[in-house]
């Protein structure tokens, strides 16, 4: 098996887990997560001309997870990074309005203010790389079974019909 295919399903993970609305399509039963793990082992076959096992489609999977969970935390650093003075904004407003509405509120959203960015990615991280490459390795078996590839006909040819009973 070439790395191509598990590179290209891993970055597929990575890149739209890590989006900040795209990435919510991993709520809905890992969208993307078993999307790459199905491309992946899509572009395996493809490569190659022999019939696909699902096997071979759950290892490209598999490989495309744990690659997704890596390629996510080197794309979610810098975005959060960017979209952060965006979501402090947003935090202060809806923090504003909360407690304009409930006073008693003020020691919720002092605690929410606290939390760990580094904790917050190691956490994410191992949750991506456990849950990747689980779902993704299932979604290399699906793609296996969907995307394969036939067995090539025999030497001989097809065989011809037989030819009618004679009475």
């Amino acid at each position: 098996m070439q790395l191509q295919a598990p590179i290209l399903g891993g970055l597929f993970i990575g890149v739209l887990s890590a989006l900040p609305v795209v990435g919510a399509g991993n709520c809905c039963c890992g969208l993307w997560i078993v999307s790459g793990g199905v491309l992946a082992a899509y572009l395996d076959q493809q490569n190659d001309p022999r019939p696909t096992t699902v096997g071979r489609g759950a290892l490209a999977g598999f490989i495309a997870g744990l690659i997704g969970a890596i390629v996510w935390l080197v794309v979610s650093i810098p975005l959060d990074v960017v979209l952060a003075p965006l979501r402090e904004a947003m935090f202060e407003q809806v923090a504003r309005i909360v407690r304009e509405a409930n006073p008693e509120a003020q020691g919720i959203f002092d605690q929410l203010e606290g939390g760990s960015m580094a904790g917050g990615y190691a956490i994410g991280f191992f949750l991506m790389l456990f849950f990747g490459a689980l779902l993704a390795t299932l979604g290399g078996v699906l793609g296996a079974a969907f995307f394969k590839n036939d067995v090539p006909p025999a030497l001989g040819g097809p065989p011809s019909p037989m030819p009618p009973p004679s009475s």
